[in-house]
């Protein structure tokens, strides 16, 4: 099961889509949307740390946690 941290309401748009991609790629997985803070937008798989954004500086592109997930 995925979890998304995010940090306030602005990066819902971001999260939503995320959710939607990681649905689309893992039909049975459960995607959860966690409000955080400090400009977070962190990606859990099984309660492990698979994106970051704080340590990458910049939101995932298109497909790199679903390939993430499979590494």
């Amino acid at each position: 099961d995925f979890r998304i941290d995010l940090h306030g309401l602005n990066y819902h748009p971001q999260a939503a889509g995320l959710a939607a991609e990681l649905q689309g790629a893992f039909p049975q997985c459960t995607v959860e949307l966690v409000e955080s803070g400090g400009g977070a937008f962190e990606v859990f798989l099984g309660g492990t740390q698979i994106y970051s954004k704080l340590a990458t500086g910049r939101f995932p592109a298109y497909q790199e946690i679903p390939l993430l997930s499979l590494g």
